[in-house]
């Protein structure tokens, strides 16, 4: 969502900061992205804009971390270029409502391959991303309230990185690209915290920046880049940031059976159903 080289860059060093390995696949899935579009004669200012790589970018980095397995780092790279056919086909059905693509190829086409461990012996997944009973299912919202990670941990967890450097990192890069980027996703992720807090969350997911992260990426979505000169637009987007809390408790709760992970699903939902809203409701 955001066009500023530097940031990119910035932000590819706070992932190698948390993870080389990390960050390589990060780069390789970007390039792999890029070409996809180029080569396919894609829009040359969609492609300049990294339209075709975020999606590739995130879909390398979580099959990297949720995988298991010397043939994972294969799969994540081709995952990256079926990540950016994908956002091509989207792009193209997207057009009629409006919307944009978001992240919704990267969190379809990962929990896609995450699934295929269980019938395809190549996938081994990470068994952390076990299927959990919930009827077994115990609530416990104890342990330390520390409001300094959870500020942090939030910006780090849109790239899956719970390091605090990287976090700091990634905040410098979101100022570089605008202070209206920076200050929204500080305002977003301490809505989120507070509303996470308030409605009574577990503590351990809210400070590791669970809830946070996608109310980051909804507020700088609604409030910033998608927001139509509408008069109200900040206001629905830290409405949208706090309705990612119990959208994401939700998805959580609906996708523990399978053992996956909610990834981005709550920030494209939330943005959709915002900029479907005020795009009907101008006058509100």
């Amino acid at each position: 969502m955001i066009e500023n080289a530097v940031t990119g860059f910035i932000i590819l060093i706070a992932i190698m900061v948390s993870s080389l390995p990390i960050g390589i696949i990060a780069l390789l899935s970007s390039i792999t992205g890029t070409l996809i579009g180029k080569l396919g004669g894609a829009d040359r200012k969609t492609v300049n804009q990294g339209i075709y790589g975020y999606n590739s970018v995130l879909t390398g980095m979580a099959l990297s971390l949720f995988l298991r397995g010397d043939n994972r780092w294969i799969i994540a790279l081709a995952g990256a270029a079926i990540a950016a056919i994908f956002t091509a086909a989207m792009i193209h059905i997207m057009r009629q409502p409006g919307l944009p693509v978001l992240t919704f190829p990267f969190i379809i086409l990962t929990w896609f391959l995450l699934l295929t461990a269980y019938r395809l012996v190549s996938f081994k997944i990470d068994p952390k991303l076990a299927p959990q009973s919930l009827a077994n299912w115990i609530l416990d919202i104890k342990g330390e309230t520390n409001w300094l990670d959870g500020a942090v941990n939030g910006m780090g967890q849109i790239f899956f990185l719970d390091n605090n450097w990287s976090g700091i990192l990634l905040y410098i890069a979101i100022f570089w690209a605008g202070w209206r980027f920076g200050l929204y996703a500080i305002l977003g992720n301490g809505a989120a915290l507070l509303t996470a807090y308030a409605l009574g969350g577990e503590h351990s997911l809210i400070f590791m920046g669970l809830y946070g992260y996608n109310a980051i990426l909804t507020i700088i979505a609604v409030a910033v880049v998608y927001k139509e000169a509408h008069r109200y637009a900040l206001l629905y987007g830290v409405l949208a940031a706090c309705l990612t809390v119990p959208i994401t408790a939700s998805v959580v709760t609906w996708l523990l059976p399978y053992g996956l992970p909610a990834l981005t699903l709550p920030f494209v939902f939330c943005t959709w159903l915002l900029l479907g809203a005020m795009k009907s409701l101008r006058s509100i």
